[in-house]
């Protein structure tokens, strides 16, 4: 216990000390306690504090859902876009914005909560139709195998829409899909805090659950959990956490695949009374340090940019690992 109350701490100091550097660096380096002029204000206080606090809520959000998926399937390689949410979500912005002149006509805008909304609206449609699959298959074989199907489908359409999108539509879809956390403003954050709080809720709800399915549906059976209803909270935890930072952010990738793995070879634990805390502490430190990277050049990188090239050499560590 006193270990694990000391890596916590530690985690806490080091994700306090990576989000004082994002709000810092950039292509101006800008000291919070130092006189600023008006100008570096307005950066500091509009862009760069909004910009790490959603690298924060995404990282874990990401994390977590990347942690119970690998727990409810069983694999070491699912992760929180499994389910085929973050294909629902691009098909959600695909339809808008390949198809803008149709919205245009309500003076839907682009630039400001449309692209959001269009996201969670794809995303939702998705996680919908998984739950209703998720009332009719026993096995999680299964439903892994339909969110699959789902997301295959959706990216199919989104393939469909862009051989008749224009340049200009083609392109704003995508700059979307290589992810940003700079597009989330303080209004938005009203909108994602609260859907990323009712998704920590059913995690929540499902911690004890969880730990009975790490050996099995029978054995957590026997346990006395309902299976049915510890599944259903996973998806809906999942949709709602992938799906909102999908919908505000774009898809990140391999956040939610590679953390849970470290949190585990960190605490040298299974146990989700620890890692879920663990994944989130983690997560959100380590898209923080991905998004100090992405300002280091002169033209800023996506962020899926380099947080693939840190989630990827950890996949492929695990499947040489497991052999």
């Amino acid at each position: 216990m006193k270990r694990n109350a000391g890596i916590f701490i530690g985690l806490g100091v080091l994700l306090a000390l990576f989000f004082c550097l994002d709000i810092c660096s950039g292509s101006i380096w800008l000291w919070p306690f130092d006189t600023l002029s008006v100008m570096e204000h307005n950066i500091l206080h509009a862009i760069r504090i909004p910009k790490a606090v959603t690298a924060v809520l995404a990282g874990a959000a990401l994390s977590v859902s990347g942690l119970i998926m690998q727990t409810l399937f069983r694999n070491p390689l699912a992760g929180p876009y499994t389910l085929g949410v973050s294909s629902g979500a691009s098909l959600g912005v695909a339809f808008l914005t390949m198809l803008g002149g149709i919205f245009s006509t309500f003076n839907f805008q682009l630039s400001t909560l449309g692209l959001p909304i269009a996201a969670c609206i794809g995303a939702t449609g998705v996680l919908l139709l998984v739950l209703a699959v998720s009332r009719r298959v026993t096995g999680n074989v299964s439903l892994l195998i339909v969110g699959m199907m789902f997301g295959s489908i959706a990216g199919a359409l989104v393939s469909l829409l862009q051989n008749f999108a224009n340049p200009d539509a083609l392109k704003l879809f995508i700059v979307w899909t290589l992810g940003s956390l700079s597009s989330v403003s303080w209004a938005d954050m009203r909108l994602l805090l609260p859907i990323l709080l009712l998704g920590m809720l059913f995690v929540i709800l499902a911690m004890k659950p969880l730990n009975g399915l790490l050996l099995g549906e029978d054995y957590a059976r026997g346990l006395g959990i309902n299976v049915q209803r510890t599944r259903l909270y996973i998806v809906l935890a999942t949709g709602l956490l992938a799906g909102g930072v999908t919908a505000f952010c774009g898809p990140i990738a391999f956040i939610g695949v590679a953390v849970p793995h470290i949190a585990r070879g960190i605490f040298q634990t299974s146990n989700h009374r620890i890692t879920i805390p663990a994944c989130a502490l983690i997560g959100a430190g380590l898209l923080l340090i991905c998004d100090v990277l992405c300002s280091l050049f002169v033209y800023p990188l996506p962020i899926s940019t380099i947080s693939a090239l840190f989630g990827a050499p950890i996949i492929i560590w695990i499947i040489l690992k497991n052999k």
